[in-house]
């Protein structure tokens, strides 16, 4: 059991940066440091759903952690 925890923690782990790598693309290097051009953004469309789907990958990284973590 704890070897398909860690295959599934991978998975999440690589799936989880890549979608954090999709979601900078397209930003300035300035926005990194907080000088973004605009005040509000408002996320649409693909974007939505990569931010959704980026925050439910996170939730399950942090969920099979603390199960590793109780199973070790």
């Amino acid at each position: 059991m704890a070897d398909a925890l860690r295959v599934a923690q991978l998975i999440l782990a690589i799936s989880l940066i890549v979608l954090i790598l999709m979601q900078s693309r397209g930003t300035s290097l300035g926005s990194v440091f907080g000088q973004e051009g605009s005040v509000f953004h408002t996320r649409r469309g693909a974007e939505r759903v990569l931010f959704n789907v980026s925050i439910a990958v996170a939730v399950g990284f942090v969920a099979i952690s603390l199960a590793l973590a109780h199973v070790g």
